[in-house]
Order: C-alpha cells, then sequence, then structure tokens
C-alpha cells in the first residue's frame, strides 16, 4: 500500500522546507544551532500540519545524529526506558552528537512518563526534540519544560500552501501520472484549514478519484469530493486564537449569545474540551472575580465534569457556564490587583517582613523579636483589629480596589468600615 502523498514528499533538508522561516531562516532561532550542530532539547509547539515532524526530521539528518521516535499515543513508560537505553548505549554518547528522540504529541504524555524523561535530558544522554499542538505551559511538567527551549511554529501562510500544491504535482511520482491543472485552490485551502498534511490528503483523493488523465482542480469539484463542508477551525492555528478570543470577549462583554455562538464554532471544529473549559475557569477570575465569586466556582466545576463527560454531552455543561460567566456581573479588580502587586514586588525587590509576623518556631527566634507584638485577631471584637502587615517601605500602598458593582460595593463599605481612610478605597 502506498504510504500518504504528505510522507511521500516529506523534505529532508532545510533546503526542501517550506514556511518557518523565524526558525530555519537565515537568522531565524534554530539556524545556530543547525550550523554548529550542537542541538539542545526543544519542544516544536504549532497547529497541526506546520512541519514539526519534518523539521525534527531535517534537525537529525542534517546533524547526523540517531533519531528515534516515539508517539505519546501508544507510548508508555517502558517504550521511553527502553529508547533512552539505546541511546546510553550509542557510539556517539561521549561526543556532542547524542541521540536525538523525537515524542509526537507529547501533551499526551502523563506526569509520570514525562518524568522519566528527566534524568536521560539532564545527563545528555538524548536530545528531546517534542512536538505538541497544546500549550506546553499547561501541558508539559516544569522541570522538564525549563530543560527545553520551546520554539513556536507559525500556520502556513496561504503562499506557502499554494507551493506546498505545486510541489506536490511536480515532484510525485503517483501524482505526476495525471495531468492536474491547479486551476483553482480556494477550496482546497479552505477546507485544510491551514494544515499542510490535510491539505496534501485532500489534494491526493480528488485526483486519484477522477478516472479521466487530465484532472481540472476547480473550487466546485474539490467541494464536491470533499462530501462534509468541515468548518473552517485550525483547533491550534490562527483561527484558534482568534476564536477562543472572541469567545473571551464576549463573555467579558456580557453578551450571552455571542458567546454560545463561538462556543459552538469550536465545538463543531473539534476543539479540545479541556481547553474551553479551562479558559472559562480564567475568564471566570480575571474578569467576574469578587462582582460574583460563585462564578468560580462553576466554572471549575465545569471543568471537572466536562473532564468526566467528554463530547457530546459536554456542550450543555459549556453552555450553561459560558451562558451564567456572560450573565455575571464583571470585576477585574483582583486580577488589576495581583499586576500591580508584581509591579511592585519588581520595583521593590525583597523587602523584609515585618517582625511581628513572622513565624517563631524557635527559642532563639522568639529572643530575635519574632512575632512579638502579633495581635491575633480572632482575640478582639468582630474578630478584627488593625495591625500592619506590609513592609514598611510600601505601607499604606492600596494594590486592591473593589470594582463598581453591587457585591464589591458592599465589600467597599465593609473594608472602610475596618480600615477607616487607611486606604483609599
Amino acid at each position: 500500500m502506498s504510504a500518504p502523498l504528505a510522507e511521500r514528499i516529506r523534505p529532508t533538508t532545510l533546503k526542501d522546507y517550506l514556511s518557518q522561516q523565524h526558525l530555519v531562516g537565515e537568522n531565524g532561532a534554530l539556524i545556530a544551532q543547525l550550523r554548529s550542530g550542537v542541538i539542545s532539547s526543544m519542544i516544536f509547539w504549532g497547529p497541526p500540519g506546520t512541519g514539526k515532524t519534518t523539521l525534527a526530521h531535517i534537525i537529525a539528518n542534517e546533524s547526523e545524529r540517531p533519531f528515534y521516535t516515539l508517539s505519546a499515543v501508544d507510548s508508555g513508560v517502558a517504550a521511553v526506558r527502553e529508547v533512552i537505553d539505546k541511546a546510553k548505549k550509542s557510539d556517539d554518547l561521549f561526543s556532542t552528537k547524542n541521540p536525538i528522540l523525537f515524542i509526537d504529541e507529547i501533551h499526551r504524555f502523563s506526569k509520570s512518563q514525562q518524568d522519566s524523561l528527566l534524568g536521560a535530558v539532564e545527563k545528555g544522554w538524548i536530545t528531546l526534540i517534542g512536538a505538541t499542538t497544546e500549550n506546553p505551559s499547561f501541558e508539559v511538567i516544569p522541570a522538564l519544560l525549563s530543560r527545553c527551549q520551546v520554539y513556536v511554529l507559525k500556520p502556513f501562510s496561504r503562499a506557502d500552501l499554494e507551493a506546498l500544491l505545486k510541489r506536490a504535482l511536480q515532484k510525485d511520482d503517483e501524482l505526476s501520472q495525471v495531468k492536474v491543472d491547479l486551476k483553482e485552490t480556494e477550496a482546497l485551502i479552505r477546507l485544510s484549514g491551514g494544515d499542510a498534511r490535510k491539505l496534501l490528503n485532500i489534494l491526493e483523493l480528488v485526483v486519484l478519484s477522477e478516472e479521466a488523465k487530465k484532472v481540472i482542480i476547480t473550487n466546485e469539484l474539490v467541494s464536491k469530493k470533499i462530501q462534509k463542508n468541515t468548518v473552517l477551525y485550525d483547533k491550534a492555528g490562527e483561527q484558534h486564537y482568534d476564536i477562543i478570543s472572541a469567545f473571551i470577549k464576549s463573555i467579558r462583554g456580557s453578551d450571552p449569545n455571542a458567546a454560545v455562538y463561538w462556543l459552538a464554532r469550536m465545538i463543531e471544529g473539534g476543539e479540545d474540551v479541556k481547553f474551553i473549559a479551562r479558559r472559562l475557569v480564567i475568564a471566570a477570575s480575571e474578569d467576574i472575580g469578587m462582582a460574583n465569586p460563585t462564578a468560580l466556582v462553576l466554572a471549575n466545576a465545569t471543568f471537572n465534569a466536562v473532564n468526566t463527560i467528554g463530547y457530546p454531552e459536554a456542550r450543555i455543561i459549556l453552555s450553561q457556564c459560558a451562558v451564567y460567566l456572560a450573565s455575571s456581573p464583571k470585576s477585574n479588580a483582583s486580577y488589576l490587583a495581583v499586576k500591580d502587586a508584581q509591579q511592585l514586588v519588581k520595583k521593590t525587590g525583597d523587602l523584609s517582613v515585618p517582625l511581628s509576623i513572622r513565624n517563631a518556631p524557635t527559642q532563639l527566634m522568639k529572643e530575635l523579636g519574632y512575632g512579638e507584638d502579633y495581635a491575633y485577631a480572632h482575640d478582639y471584637e468582630g474578630n478584627f483589629v488593625r495591625h500592619e502587615f506590609l513592609p514598611e517601605e510600601i505601607q499604606g500602598t492600596s494594590l486592591y480596589k473593589p470594582g463598581n458593582n453591587s457585591r464589591e460595593t458592599k465589600l467597599k463599605e465593609y473594608l472602610n468600615r475596618l480600615w477607616g481612610d487607611k486606604y483609599e478605597f
């Protein structure tokens, strides 16, 4: 059986590699490593069909390194250890050309599977190249992420996709047996969603399904051959970011109609249920916050529920949460508070903790004044007593400023009763 078209014309050198010039162009982020042959562990993050696997193969070829590959879908800890053992026995173990281990869909590895890579990466037994369509900040454990450089692969441009189509028709032996006139490309590119592999699959399907010796590729022909006109949505590319942005802004703007529409676009496009639910949790805190603290509780319950339920029923839970968040009063006061606090920390550095609120587990610490004069709030009427908790240099600084909504208005009145004019709310 013949290999798919994408595999048959997969480039093996940088010269033939399309797109990602910010990585492999003249001043690309990867070019210095490729030229020197000293390759560090890295993770490629980008949409499907943007050349992550191909680039890993090219790096191995051009640096003349042994190349091992695993798929996180069907590989466990045992498979990882087996490859690491092979790498340790490699002739190149004590040179700069240690073997490359490529792991596709590394975000699907569990914590224990990712943990099993740490020692080999740390000791240099392997150079890890991982590929993921998911944000590695969420899906890769911090210890492994800190040992890898993350490179973002961008969606193919229209020009790249058209060049890929022409290359396939010129270089593939099977397609070259049919005379193909690439008259129109709009439908091919639209149905591919920017996924180069999918683009080539559609092209091959259309050409080989025609019995004529000459095939004229038109938008009409492509649409006719591809019965399911898939929703224009690239789960990890530009559409991915544009639509999730529209979704969150609709919630922030208190428009449940628009929120549910953009939610439906993501669901129909096959978006990962966890990704949507995670963004709902963030929105519940960032955009609603103290105006309705229950929003975070519901969003977190939604995240747990959809992970248990899955599609198609998860869509109902996501819709309920999106409508609730969009219909809730809004406040970004907590978000602004921590943002301002972080800026203050960067500006003022490591200020000393006041002695009165330091912990004093030992006699020496007590003798040094740790915990001295601390006022225990529960010993006072109303479980409150005025005390200074900020470092001396920034005392009186106001960071949390309650928002203009009914709940935070009451919160503002409560804090003013406690603190008087200590803070300006």
